[in-house]
């Protein structure tokens, strides 16, 4: 049985219950007065309960008014008559709830008033009769304000979670178009003198025929590339939010002092450590640059203040290794939605490599990262 099945099928019980409380005391209470055969109470119930199971949801406003008539006659289904009040106003509205609370209201005062005319138990039973209908309208229309804040609640997460999401992709797409951009420098480099060979080739002396028209296949197979690698990159950098420094050559492993100098001038406290060789770890280099750039970036926005240790090292067997530690922050620093983590993770990713970021067990914040060294 669904999750609404239950719930109804337990509202009802309960409401069954209490009606059949409620004949109970009337009948043990007041003795002298005339009530329905004990077979008419149990089929008015159980019209009731029909009526009830089949309208509760669709035409909750005609079940409260059936059920309503019938619970002034039978006090068994009394149970079922507050329920269903309390449905309109958490289905209906304000409007409708009182609609119906007027016509109980008229049935109540009209029904219940002796020959003799108004007496004074007839005015406190009225009173009591209204003023239970007026708690159960008002539990049903606290009902559904509450019903309203959990939908808008849920609303508001989904739309949260939804802007996370989106926040995320937009994260990878720029280090996405950041790493072809990078990667068309060096594969226009690459292709540029593999056009410049082949043409050295296509000239030189005792060549044969075979191999000029080879060598000149070549070149103009590069001179092809290079074209559609310019037409590529001219539709990444033609969006909006295209790097304004693209054109730029692309910093590496000899430019990781210069970062650190700059982060020491706007007064973040850095401690560099950097066992690298000679050679040229290649596009591994420039991956390192922006993971350090980002990793200071970070600590400046929340821990600014703390002293970061920043250790590259690494070689041709080993690959490249990178580690940025920093305490918490002592004042409160900038929020973020981590788009700056995300993207170095797509970066990584790309290449091969690792990374993870994180809290220690002594209370500092480390981002480490190993790339694979491709020359």
């Amino acid at each position: 049985m669904s999750r609404r099945g239950v719930y109804d099928l337990s509202m009802t019980a309960v409401a069954v219950v209490l009606g059949l409380v409620w004949l109970w005391v009337a009948r043990v209470s007041d003795g002298e007065e005339e009530f329905a055969p004990l077979r008419f109470e149990l089929t008015g119930l159980v019209v009731a309960v029909l009526l009830f199971v089949w309208l509760r949801r669709s035409r909750p406003v005609l079940l409260a008014l059936l059920v309503g008539v019938i619970g002034i006659a039978l006090p068994s289904v009394a149970g079922l008559a507050a329920a269903a009040l309390v449905g309109v106003a958490s289905r209906r509205g304000a409007r409708w709830a009182f609609l119906v609370f007027a016509v109980d209201a008229a049935l109540i005062l009209s029904l219940f008033q002796d020959e003799g005319g108004p007496t004074r138990e007839y005015w406190e039973t009225a009173a009591v009769l209204l003023m239970a209908d007026l708690v159960l309208v008002t539990a049903g229309l606290l009902l559904r304000s509450h019903r309203a804040l959990i939908r808008s609640l849920e609303e508001r997460a989904r739309q949260a979670e939804e802007g996370q999401r989106l926040r995320v992709e937009e994260a990878r797409h720029l280090e996405r178009e950041r790493l072809a951009r990078e990667m068309h420098d060096v594969l226009a480099h690459r292709i540029s003198l593999l056009a410049v060979h082949a043409g050295a080739l296509e000239v030189r002396r005792g060549a044969s025929e075979e191999e000029t028209r080879a060598a000149g296949v070549i070149r103009e197979c590069a001179y092809d590339a290079l074209e559609d690698l310019r037409e590529v990159i001219g539709v990444l950098r033609a969006a909006p939010d295209a790097d304004p420094d693209a054109d730029r050559p692309q910093p590496g492993l000899a430019e990781l002092g210069a970062l650190v100098e700059e982060s020491r001038r706007a007064g973040a406290w850095v401690d560099f450590t950097a066992g690298l060789p000679g050679d040229d770890p290649g596009r591994a280099g420039r991956h390192v640059y922006r993971i350090v750039q980002e990793g200071l970036t970070n600590a400046r926005k929340h821990a600014p203040g703390a002293r970061v240790r920043v250790t590259v090292g690494g070689g041709p067997g080993d690959g490249l290794s990178v580690e940025l530690t920093n305490p918490a922050a002592v004042s409160g620093g900038l929020p973020g939605a981590g788009a700056g983590l995300i993207g170095l993770r797509e970066r990584v990713d790309l290449v091969g490599g690792r990374i993870e970021h994180g809290w220690t067990e002594t209370g500092d914040f480390r981002l480490r990262a190993w790339l694979p060294w491709r020359p």
